[in-house]
Protein backbone atom coordinates (compact mmCIF):
# COMPACT_ATOMS: atom_id res chain seq x y z
CA UNK A 1 0.00 0.00 0.00
CA UNK A 2 1.51 3.05 -1.03
CA UNK A 3 1.62 5.97 1.75
CA UNK A 4 1.72 9.70 1.99
CA UNK A 5 4.74 11.39 2.65
CA UNK A 6 4.74 12.93 6.18
CA UNK A 7 4.45 16.61 6.85
CA UNK A 8 7.72 18.11 7.00
CA UNK A 9 9.45 21.07 9.48
CA UNK A 10 8.92 24.42 8.41
CA UNK A 11 12.08 25.58 7.35
CA UNK A 12 13.60 28.96 7.08
CA UNK A 13 16.13 31.59 6.71
CA UNK A 14 16.97 34.12 9.20
CA UNK A 15 16.74 37.25 8.00
CA UNK A 16 19.46 39.15 9.93
CA UNK A 17 22.32 36.12 9.06
CA UNK A 18 21.06 35.02 5.69
CA UNK A 19 23.74 37.14 4.02
CA UNK A 20 27.88 37.31 4.72
CA UNK A 21 30.35 39.97 4.01
CA UNK A 22 33.54 39.22 5.49
CA UNK A 23 36.00 42.30 5.06
CA UNK A 24 39.99 42.07 5.56
CA UNK A 25 39.81 44.26 8.64
CA UNK A 26 41.60 47.44 6.80
CA UNK A 27 38.13 48.63 5.94
CA UNK A 28 35.20 48.49 4.19
CA UNK A 29 34.81 49.34 0.60
CA UNK A 30 35.21 46.40 -2.26
CA UNK A 31 38.64 46.63 -2.09
CA UNK A 32 38.71 45.05 1.22
CA UNK A 33 36.26 42.46 1.00
CA UNK A 34 37.43 38.58 1.27
CA UNK A 35 34.30 37.01 0.66
CA UNK A 36 30.55 37.67 -0.15
CA UNK A 37 27.79 35.22 0.24
CA UNK A 38 24.08 34.42 0.76
CA UNK A 39 22.11 31.53 1.76
CA UNK A 40 19.37 32.01 -1.21
CA UNK A 41 17.41 29.19 0.16
CA UNK A 42 17.14 25.44 1.35
CA UNK A 43 15.88 21.85 -0.19
CA UNK A 44 14.69 19.13 1.40
CA UNK A 45 12.39 15.83 1.92
CA UNK A 46 11.05 13.86 4.53
CA UNK A 47 10.28 10.42 5.53
CA UNK A 48 8.37 8.56 8.31
CA UNK A 49 11.02 7.11 10.57
CA UNK A 50 11.12 4.07 13.24
CA UNK A 51 6.98 2.87 14.26
CA UNK A 52 5.70 6.36 13.27
CA UNK A 53 7.28 8.07 15.87
CA UNK A 54 9.83 9.98 14.30
CA UNK A 55 10.18 11.72 11.44
CA UNK A 56 13.54 11.85 9.51
CA UNK A 57 14.25 15.87 7.48
CA UNK A 58 17.18 15.46 5.25
CA UNK A 59 17.73 19.47 4.09
CA UNK A 60 20.27 21.34 2.86
CA UNK A 61 21.12 25.46 2.43
CA UNK A 62 21.56 27.08 -1.31
CA UNK A 63 24.73 29.38 -1.40
CA UNK A 64 26.19 31.91 -4.02
CA UNK A 65 29.36 33.05 -3.18
CA UNK A 66 31.56 36.03 -4.38
CA UNK A 67 35.36 35.77 -3.88
CA UNK A 68 36.52 39.46 -3.18
CA UNK A 69 39.34 41.01 -4.75
CA UNK A 70 41.38 40.85 -0.78
CA UNK A 71 40.68 36.83 -0.76
CA UNK A 72 44.43 35.86 0.17
CA UNK A 73 43.54 32.30 -2.16
CA UNK A 74 41.58 30.52 -4.06
CA UNK A 75 40.13 28.64 -0.59
CA UNK A 76 37.58 30.53 1.44
CA UNK A 77 35.86 29.64 4.73
CA UNK A 78 32.87 30.23 6.73
CA UNK A 79 30.24 28.53 8.93
CA UNK A 80 26.41 28.12 9.04
CA UNK A 81 24.06 27.13 11.84
CA UNK A 82 21.19 25.15 11.76
CA UNK A 83 18.14 25.74 14.77
CA UNK A 84 15.69 23.33 14.85
CA UNK A 85 12.59 24.97 17.47
CA UNK A 86 9.46 23.85 18.78
CA UNK A 87 7.40 26.72 19.20
CA UNK A 88 9.92 28.79 20.62
CA UNK A 89 11.75 26.63 22.35
CA UNK A 90 15.39 26.11 20.79
CA UNK A 91 15.47 21.61 21.23
CA UNK A 92 19.19 21.88 19.32
CA UNK A 93 21.59 24.13 17.85
CA UNK A 94 24.77 22.89 15.53
CA UNK A 95 27.55 24.83 13.36
CA UNK A 96 28.12 23.33 9.90
CA UNK A 97 32.13 24.43 8.60
CA UNK A 98 32.27 25.05 5.29
CA UNK A 99 35.62 25.39 2.90
CA UNK A 100 35.41 26.14 -0.68
CA UNK A 101 37.89 26.06 -3.59
CA UNK A 102 37.11 28.63 -6.39
CA UNK A 103 39.02 27.12 -9.52
CA UNK A 104 41.06 29.40 -11.15
CA UNK A 105 39.81 32.95 -13.00
CA UNK A 106 36.44 32.15 -11.14
CA UNK A 107 35.00 34.51 -8.57
CA UNK A 108 31.46 33.35 -8.19
CA UNK A 109 30.11 30.13 -7.95
CA UNK A 110 26.58 28.54 -6.21
CA UNK A 111 27.09 25.57 -3.80
CA UNK A 112 24.69 22.88 -2.33
CA UNK A 113 25.76 22.42 1.36
CA UNK A 114 25.86 19.09 2.85
CA UNK A 115 22.45 17.79 3.96
CA UNK A 116 21.48 18.32 7.75
CA UNK A 117 19.59 15.03 8.60
CA UNK A 118 17.27 15.91 11.39
CA UNK A 119 14.79 13.33 13.74
CA UNK A 120 11.94 14.59 14.75
CA UNK A 121 9.35 12.95 17.34
CA UNK A 122 5.69 13.32 16.49
CA UNK A 123 2.66 12.10 17.80
CA UNK A 124 -0.77 11.48 16.21
CA UNK A 125 -1.28 14.89 17.50
CA UNK A 126 1.95 16.36 16.28
CA UNK A 127 3.42 16.19 13.23
CA UNK A 128 6.50 17.52 11.97
CA UNK A 129 5.00 20.71 10.67
CA UNK A 130 5.22 21.88 14.52
CA UNK A 131 8.45 22.26 13.91
CA UNK A 132 10.35 25.13 12.79
CA UNK A 133 14.18 24.68 11.23
CA UNK A 134 16.17 27.98 10.67
CA UNK A 135 19.27 28.60 8.54
CA UNK A 136 21.96 31.42 8.81
CA UNK A 137 25.69 31.70 8.69
CA UNK A 138 27.51 31.99 11.56
CA UNK A 139 28.65 36.30 11.47
CA UNK A 140 30.78 38.34 13.83
CA UNK A 141 29.15 41.31 15.61
CA UNK A 142 30.38 43.75 13.09
CA UNK A 143 29.35 41.41 10.11
CA UNK A 144 25.47 40.82 11.77
CA UNK A 145 26.03 45.30 12.56
CA UNK A 146 26.41 45.62 8.73
CA UNK A 147 23.63 43.10 8.03
CA UNK A 148 21.09 45.13 9.94
CA UNK A 149 22.10 48.22 8.89
CA UNK A 150 21.81 47.52 4.76
CA UNK A 151 18.78 45.82 5.36
CA UNK A 152 17.73 42.34 3.33
CA UNK A 153 19.64 42.32 -0.39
Amino acid sequence: MDKFAPACPHVAVLGDAADLTRYNGRGQDLTDMVLDGRITGVGGSCKAGEKNTTVLASVAPHFDLLRGPAAPGPTAKFSYSVWVLDGDRVLDRQSYPVTVEFTRNIDKLSLLGDPVNLVLPVTPAKSAAAYTVWFGFELTPDELALNRRRGPR
